[in-house]
């Protein structure tokens, strides 16, 4: 109780506060009211092109991670010899996805003389700048968000194996085909369990912060500049924290609505157990 009043509730409340003063860390926080939220819609160019780098980067990450934790799962759902080496190896990118010494790691491997270049020049090809184009800055990143696909796949693991056996029994003593079974049992028995990976992962990825910051910085011509990395500025570099809250806030703002809609969808694509939708 302790813990959540003093690191996530005073935060919260107080961050709301300051959303509507004029705050250096330093002065005493001064009410300005509105000024701060309209100035980022009006005069703040920054804030608007953040927010579409942002839905960019997790409307590229967040299907293709699904579906690739998705495939993983399926295949590590057969019972193999040796399958849960397989499983806790696939499982590691997600615990060290988001590890500063991966996301440098990172940098490395795709900077200009870096592995991935090597290799393309082994195959004679030529050295591709892949943090010094926009479009190629972006694609480093959204393959190090695909990469941390583990807990997704994790989750849809535990889904697959608390599919009763004797329905697949049932449609293959029907004829049905491999395709047929999978759309038509495996994928509408494990709806809850994509939309909760689907909430989890629009509102991480909203929230991105480490891969942007140590690999691109935001660059380059701000191609990579998500909104976490402008509130992060206005706060620890400008100086500006009332400004950055009231960033925050919108953004915050902008994952509830969009989890709001989802869980309002749900409704007419989510089915569970009884046979019935949410």
């Amino acid at each position: 109780m302790i813990g959540t009043l003093i690191f996530t509730i005073y935060p919260f409340i107080s961050s709301l506060i300051y959303s509507f003063t004029n705050y250096d860390l330093i002065s005493k926080p001064k009410f300005v009211g509105f000024a701060n939220y309209i100035e980022m819609f009006t005069t703040d160019p920054d804030f608007v092109r953040s927010l579409k780098v942002t839905i960019e980067y997790t409307i590229l990450t967040v299907p293709i991670q699904l579906i690739f934790a998705l495939f993983l799962a399926f295949i590590l759902n057969f019972k193999l010899k040796g399958i849960n080496f397989f499983r806790t190896a696939y499982y590691v990118p997600s615990i060290l996805g988001g590890n500063v010494a991966v996301a440098i790691l990172w940098k490395f491997l795709f900077n200009k003389t870096g592995l991935v270049n090597q290799v393309i020049q082994t195959f004679g090809g030529k050295p591709v700048g892949w943090l010094s184009s926009s479009s190629n800055a972006m694609f480093v990143l959204v393959i190090l968000g695909v990469w941390q696909f583990g807990s997704a796949m994790v989750i849809f693991l535990s889904a697959l194996q608390q599919i009763p056996t004797d329905l697949y029994e049932a449609a293959r003593v029907d004829g049905a085909k491999k395709w047929t079974i999978f759309f038509k049992i495996t994928i509408p028995l494990i709806t809850p369990t994509v939309f909760f990976n689907l909430v989890m992962q629009l509102n991480n990825k909203l929230q991105e912060f480490n891969s942007p910051y140590l690999i691109t910085n935001g660059g380059p011509t701000k191609s990579t500049y998500l909104t976490s990395l402008l509130i992060y500025d206005n706060a620890f570099k400008n100086f500006r924290m009332g400004y950055a809250c009231a960033m925050s806030w919108v953004l915050f703002i902008i994952i509830a609505v969009l989890a709001l809609a989802l869980f309002k969808s749900s409704n007419r694509w989510v089915y569970y157990s009884d046979g019935g939708q949410n």
